[in-house]
């Protein structure tokens, strides 16, 4: 094995991708368009490539000419065959499935370790007579209102395609079919490939866009009706509406590289009108995911403003009521006060002994009392200047 070779499976001992697990348990593998099961006879060391080929074709002139599960079969087709190209499928390949399919190709040892690896963004490479692109789809699941992100991997050489996907969507097979059924389009090569592909991931952004709308619209109600959770929502929203912003911003640079290059290689002109329009789209996805950024973040703001009104609000009720018990409770010791004094002078002067002065006084009663009186008016009066009564 080369020394590229080694370096890429030791750069590959991560995983590339969580598997997407539908609601039925076991994640779900794509039907192939047409039978890929090796033959009997196939040699070994081709079968381990074979099973995770989801569709290999040659077409000439936009017709499929062959389909094979041997790649070697596929290979042979191309050298020296004008308006002949070769169209590759993998899916979620192993490393040692995609360094095969390297080594067939001659793609570049870098390119090729960004696809074992995976994870990558989206981005556009020239490597020679090849481009490899990245891709981030995207696609909004209705049952829980949640975006499932996608990657694809494209290396577009002068005769052929190899397409590299680690997830479910988008759905190439549609795209081939798309193709297939209009054969002046596919006989451009491999850019109509390119295209095609562009197109079905832009145009899956359009539901996901309409997705993130709906979840909008209903937070700003969920806002404005106080909902305690809606903080969390907004939280989980945001970050969803950040990972396609990281899906479509690197688009547009992607298609101002293609339309660059025009010119320089001899891209075709109905083919530049195509990419021109998946351009356009491409810029009002990425607008209007920005859009929805800063309709986040200003929710977010307005979220903030009302809890600090109810917080506010709430604080001010509690004052109120503390304010409220503290007139209740000076009442109460005030009075507690008043009824104090008579307590004490009768306690005083209901003491049994017989050498305490005044005991045997005439005016003694009426003394206490008027004592009394004087004591319970003097302590009413500074209660209520001081409005605690």
């Amino acid at each position: 094995m080369s020394d590229w070779r080694v370096r890429a499976v030791r750069a590959s001992k991560r995983p590339f991708t969580r598997p997407v697990t539908p609601a039925g348990g076991a994640p779900a593998e794509p039907a192939p368009e047409h039978s890929m099961d090796p033959r009997p006879d196939q040699p070994v060391e081709h079968v381990s490539l074979e099973r995770s080929v989801v569709d290999a074709a040659v077409y000439r002139d936009g017709h499929r000419v062959q389909s094979s599960a041997n790649l070697a079969d596929v290979y042979r087709e191309l050298p020296g065959k004008p308006g002949t190209m070769a169209w590759i499928g993998l899916y979620r390949p192993a490393e040692a499935q995609l360094l095969e399919a390297a080594e067939r190709f001659n793609l570049h040892e870098l390119a090729v370790e960004d696809a074992i690896v995976a994870h990558q963004r989206p981005k556009l490479e020239r490597y020679g007579d090849t481009l490899f692109v990245v891709l981030r789809a995207a696609r909004y699941l209705d049952d829980v209102e949640e975006v499932d992100f996608g990657e694809i991997h494209l290396f577009v050489g002068p005769d052929f395609v190899l397409t590299v996907r680690h997830s479910q969507a988008p759905d190439l097979s549609a795209v081939r079919r798309r193709l297939e059924t209009d054969p002046e389009l596919l006989a451009l090569g491999p850019e109509a490939v390119l295209y095609a592909v562009l197109d079905a991931v832009v145009d899956g952004y359009a539901p996901v866009i309409a997705g993130l709308q709906h979840d909008i619209d209903e937070i700003e109600t969920e806002v404005f009706g106080g909902d305690p959770q809606v903080s969390r929502r907004i939280y989980e929203l945001s970050r969803e509406v950040i990972e396609f912003q990281r899906a479509t911003r690197p688009l547009l640079e992607i298609m101002k590289s293609l339309e660059a290059g025009f010119g320089k290689y001899g891209t075709d002109e109905e083919l530049q009108r195509y990419l021109r329009d998946v351009a356009d789209h491409a810029t009002y996805a990425a607008e209007r995911v920005d859009g929805f950024r800063q309709m986040l973040q200003n929710i977010l703001t307005v979220n903030a403003t009302l809890v600090s009104q109810r917080q506010n609000e709430e604080m001010k009720q509690l004052a109120e009521a503390g304010h409220a018990q503290n007139d209740e409770i000076k009442k109460i010791s005030s009075w507690a006060a008043i009824l104090f004094a008579p307590t004490l002078i009768g306690t005083v002067y209901g003491m049994n002994f017989d050498t305490m002065p005044e005991l045997h006084w005439a005016f003694g009663y009426p003394f206490a009392i008027a004592l009394m009186a004087l004591v319970c008016t003097s302590l009413y009066l500074v209660f209520k200047r001081r409005d605690w009564l």
